[in-house]
């Protein structure tokens, strides 16, 4: 089963869930304000059309008006790279997070890797301001 990275969820979630946001917090999300061409904080049928005849365009790499059997095993490649890449990271952060060396990142080790915090805490007062907690923000949420 293919894991969903979580800014995807939470496009999604946000998407499915509009009664529990305002639409402007919606468009907040990066995914959404891409699609929201004329920035109402809405997103039409007209801009998911629009924004699908540009995918369209981008995986019809021969530009022929179809996307052919080399062109989905190009696109394929390109999602096995990039899997693959995801792949490595993802084992470079356990090696990180594994202090111990024992295969293993126990509860402890797991919290003791805070590198979000040490990045944002610039003072070094072990404590995040407010501008501090907005060096998190940005990285997080790109705001």
């Amino acid at each position: 089963m293919k894991q969903m990275p979580y800014a995807r969820i939470a496009a999604l979630v946000a998407a499915l869930s509009v009664p529990a946001f305002s639409a402007e917090a919606q468009t907040s999300l990066p995914v959404l304000q891409r699609l929201d061409q004329n920035k109402d904080s809405a997103v039409t049928r007209d801009e998911i059309q629009e924004a699908r005849g540009k995918l369209f365009a981008r995986l019809d790499a021969n530009g022929d008006g179809a996307i052919d059997q080399d062109e989905t095993e190009r696109l394929r490649d390109a999602i096995m790279d990039h899997a693959m890449a995801m792949q490595a990271f993802l084992g470079n952060q356990m090696l990180r997070l594994d202090t111990g060396g024992d295969g293993k990142v126990s509860a402890d080790e797991f919290r003791a890797r805070t590198p979000l915090f040490d990045l944002a805490d610039r003072d070094g007062d072990e404590k995040l301001s407010d501008g501090e907690f907005l060096v998190i923000r940005s990285i997080l949420f790109n705001r």
